[in-house]
């Protein structure tokens, strides 16, 4: 019933994804959404997440921003990042993602879609036939209240987590200790 919005992998953060082991396994690009998958809603990028930008890229990789976000909102972003990116890319529409692989010149099969929405990112990703990691979305500590929508996703993510067919269906991409 759910199995579109079922993501491949769920794990903590960006952080987590052992992107050697994603690379071993024939990926070649990465999607990323940006607001609370790599920094809190309209935040800037970090050091880290610059980095973990260069790391992936020294794998291999070829990146892609594919977000809802402006265009002067993905620029600001970007300043240290070398990435093309989607702006207003209109998610879960499977055109977005059908142009990012167009984008990176590589096939669905060859993509991984990383997201924090199981309505956007992980359902655009599924319909489009490409692999999806949900990550926990981030929030600040002091963000107590959690939307509808986010609550609707905890109950999908309880059934998600009790289906064994369902989940780590990418293998053990998590990095070690994690």
């Amino acid at each position: 019933m759910f199995w579109k919005l079922y993501p491949y992998e769920y794990v903590e953060s960006v952080f987590d994804i052992d992107y050697t082991k994603l690379y071993q396994a024939g990926y070649r690009g990465l999607l990323f959404d940006v607001d609370n998958t790599l920094v809190h809603h309209g935040d800037d990028s970090t050091p880290e997440v610059d980095e973990l930008f260069r790391q992936v890229q020294k794998i291999g990789f070829r990146t892609l921003l594919l977000t809802d976000n402006t265009e002067e909102r993905v620029k600001r972003f970007i300043r240290n990042i070398d990435t093309p990116y989607l702006c207003e890319a209109g998610k879960p529409d499977p055109s977005a993602y059908r142009r990012a692989a167009e984008i990176l010149h590589l096939e669905n099969s060859q993509l991984v879609c990383i997201g924090d929405q199981l309505f956007t990112d992980i359902l655009g990703a599924n319909r489009s036939g490409i692999s999806s990691i949900l990550v926990r979305f981030i929030r600040l500590p002091a963000e107590t209240r959690i939307g509808k929508k986010r609550q609707l996703e905890k109950a999908i993510l309880w059934f998600y987590q009790r289906n064994p067919s369902a989940t780590h269906r990418l293998g053990n991409i998590q990095k070690e200790g994690q």
